[in-house]
């Protein structure tokens, strides 16, 4: 019987109800909708640098994180690679990489490298390295070279040119080599699109005379919500080795930090916004409660329990919420599908600052569970707090005066 009547007394004065309902279905589409930025901003962050930098998971020589040196280079075999698949179920496939720094060499200009040894196609799995060529194809032929578009710039280098590369291999010996140019690729990364050169991993261990051997195996989990489970089964199998494993987040303390400050700007913001949503649903609480003080009133003089009247209330306060909450989960569906779809461009000062750091300027929305789960479930119980006050003022109402008017 309470909620036929808590359900009728809503519809009684539909333009109260609406105003109620419209209130909340708002504060949870501008919550989801600041959450859902916030998110995206940062999935894009952590997939640029995990997919063209560390991956998700790497397995090191636990010397190469304080020198990383071809010295520190470990044995990478068909045991080595069955060993850490089997390690866990979590792991989707292994990216094996080798690196160094080396002098670069054009005709006329000498630039310092990052030389990257890489299996191209299971590269390309990993960051869709291919599709950023601009010019040429990776060749698996000796003594061939692609190299980033920003360092081929500097270089002053095209597609089909000689690069010379000299450095150091492992335990001190010369690593020297004349390298045909045949690709360019254009990296999101610019302090990467400046100084890579990339090499096939049996062109790289053979100029660094590190034969089946690499320096970083990255770990590709089957979702990055299993990356702390993967990377602790990994350590397991491998442990009283030399090995160790690193997730992204300790590659990548910097990034992490960033990430946490802004998450905590966010945080702060959204606080400020729940205020503001909170004065605005109890602000048309406090008009629908003043509206109807008379009935309240009327109804306990004549004999109904403030108990069940609050009950009443309390109901129809529920239901308002429900239907706000819901309605919000329905438009900004709608919406963050949108701005998934069309992330928000950047320009001015803010992009050239995002693309420093070797990011795309655009705001993509995320959607997630979570965010639902938490946006929603935070307004409701705003909701729902704020339904204490009509019920209070029925505990204390002074029917006498009430009435009145």
């Amino acid at each position: 019987m309470y909620l036929k009547l808590a359900w009728r007394n809503i519809w009684r004065n539909k333009r109260r109800t609406l105003i109620t309902v419209s209130s909340i279905m708002f504060a949870v589409i501008f919550a989801m909708f600041l959450e859902s930025i916030e998110r995206g901003s940062h999935n894009v962050a952590i997939e640029n640098m995990t997919r063209f930098h560390t991956g998700y998971i790497q397995v090191q020589d636990y010397r190469f994180e304080d020198q990383p040196s071809l010295d520190n280079a470990f044995l990478y075999d068909a045991e080595q690679r069955n060993q850490i698949l089997s390690a866990s179920e979590s792991i989707n496939y292994l990216v094996p990489r080798i690196e160094t720094f080396m002098l670069a060499a054009g005709d006329d200009v000498t630039k310092g490298a990052m030389v990257l040894g890489i299996d191209p196609e299971k590269e390309d799995r990993l960051n869709n390295l291919k599709s950023h060529l601009v010019e040429g194809a990776f060749s698996s032929g000796n003594q061939t070279a692609v190299i980033a578009a920003g360092f081929a710039e500097r270089l002053e280098l095209s597609r089909g040119d000689s690069l010379v590369l000299l450095g150091q291999g492992r335990f001190g010996r010369t690593a020297a080599g004349k390298f045909e140019i045949t690709g360019i690729v254009d990296l999101p990364m610019r302090a990467m699109n400046n100084q890579m050169v990339y090499l096939s991993l049996e062109n790289a261990q053979r100029l660094f005379s590190a034969d089946q051997r690499i320096t970083n195996l990255l770990v590709t989990p089957n979702s990055p919500q299993q990356v702390e489970q993967a990377a602790r089964e990994i350590a397991e199998a491998i442990s009283g080795g030399d090995l160790r494993v690193f997730t992204w987040q300790e590659l990548l303390p910097d990034l992490v930090e960033a990430l946490n400050f802004d998450r905590a700007s966010t945080r702060f913001l959204m606080g400020i916004l729940y205020v503001v949503i909170g004065f605005g649903i109890f602000g048309t609480i406090l008009t629908m409660t003043l509206e109807r003080l008379y009935e309240f009133g009327m109804l306990i003089s004549i004999g109904m329990h403030r108990a069940k009247l609050a009950s009443v209330v309390f109901l129809e306060t529920l239901f308002m919420a429900i239907i706000g909450v819901a309605s919000g989960y329905f438009f900004s569906t709608f919406l963050l599908l949108y701005f998934k779809a069309n992330p928000i461009e950047l320009g001015g000062d803010a992009a050239e600052i995002i693309s420093e750091y070797g990011f795309d300027p655009i705001i993509p929305a995320a959607i997630a569970s979570d965010i639902y789960l938490f946006q929603g479930a935070f307004v409701f119980a705003l909701s729902i707090l704020i339904s204490f006050y009509p019920i209070m003022k029925i505990f204390t109402l002074n029917t006498m005066e009430a009435s009145r008017k």
